[in-house]
């Protein structure tokens, strides 16, 4: 296990060296205008360009700039310094940083436990009036975009424009060490709409699993033997978490993706809000470390699932 562990880390080192290299020729090779014009301001002189250039290194090769971002980043965890503002990249995403948490977390938990819950209760009431709505619910939410459903939520229930002023609305997050009840409720919308999508897929999927597994060999034999339903369902659902699992670990990649729209329809300042205005501003420090943090938070969640089969399935074992 530690020799997998081992190799499944040192494939994640590569992976990131691989996302910075295609983040490097997206925003450098490609034409995306000259940063160091931005960072002059209006109507600059060509002397101050030409220093601005000198200072942030643009005028080395390209092959040698990467090469100083990669033993910055891997050595001395320095991410640079933003072309806009000047500001250090690492202290503008560890600022946002527990915004992006603060969404993340409470809709992975509001779509893992409300995914299961509904995907088990379909199951085990196959073709009933439940399981039909459910699964007719969750196919809406599937097909609907993040972004739509913030929009919707705003226009129906935001306490400044909605129809049903219930929650507050957009701009209203605070941070929770400065009022915990204001935190709460200004994500509510925002953890219901990035949650939504995921929920839906994960009930159908634990759904589909669990019905097959409920028709395993083994099932029928412990129900044959005299188990409790209580302890047979308990069992179908222990071996039906592997492919469940696999899609947990990828969600929980990817919800830096939707937390990226979420929090642009709900002017929430997290990492996305921030990696919105880093593309708007042709900003690449900013625009690479936030996409190698998504790239970190993926491969660290698949390695985390991957070490978890082990757990949830004895037949799983790593040489």
């Amino acid at each position: 296990m530690t020799g997998y562990i081992i190799r499944r880390l040192l494939w994640g080192v590569a992976l990131l060296v691989i996302v910075c290299a295609l983040t490097f020729v997206v925003f450098r090779i490609f034409p995306t205008g000259n940063p160091a014009l931005m960072r002059a301001g209006r109507d600059p002189t060509p002397r101050l360009v030409a220093e601005i250039e000198r200072v942030l290194g643009l005028g080395k090769p390209l092959t040698v700039q990467f090469w100083d971002y990669l033993k910055n980043v891997f050595l001395h965890f320095d991410l640079g310094y933003s072309y806009y503002s000047g500001e250090s990249v690492r202290s503008l995403i560890a600022e946002r940083l527990p915004a992006t948490i603060s969404l993340t977390v409470g809709a992975a938990v509001l779509w893992t436990l409300g995914g299961l819950g509904i995907g088990i209760l379909s199951a085990l009431r196959r073709h009933s009036l439940l399981d039909r709505a459910a699964m007719g619910t969750a196919l809406v939410l599937v097909s609907a975009p993040e972004f739509w459903l913030g929009l919707v939520a705003l226009f129906l229930f935001a306490e400044d424009i909605g129809k049903w002023k219930i929650f507050p609305g957009a701009g209203s997050y605070v941070p929770i060490t400065s009022d915990p009840w204001k935190w709460f409720t200004s994500l509510i919308m925002p953890w219901f709409v990035l949650a939504s999508g995921a929920a839906a897929v994960f009930a159908r999927l634990t759904r589909g699993s669990l019905i097959e597994t409920m028709e395993e060999d083994y099932i029928r034999t412990a129900r044959a033997k005299g188990l409790p339903e209580r302890q047979v369902v308990r069992q179908g659902v222990r071996s039906a978490f592997n492919p469940i699992v696999t899609l947990l670990g990828l969600e929980i990649g990817t919800l830096l993706g939707g937390a990226l729209l979420i929090e642009v329809v709900f002017n929430i300042p997290g990492v996305g809000k921030l990696a919105y205005s880093a593309l708007l501003q042709s900003d690449f420090s900013v625009i690479q470390g936030t996409v190698l943090l998504a790239a970190m938070f993926v491969i660290v969640a698949n390695i985390v699932v991957d070490i978890a089969y082990a757990y949830l399935d004895p037949r799983v074992r790593y040489s």
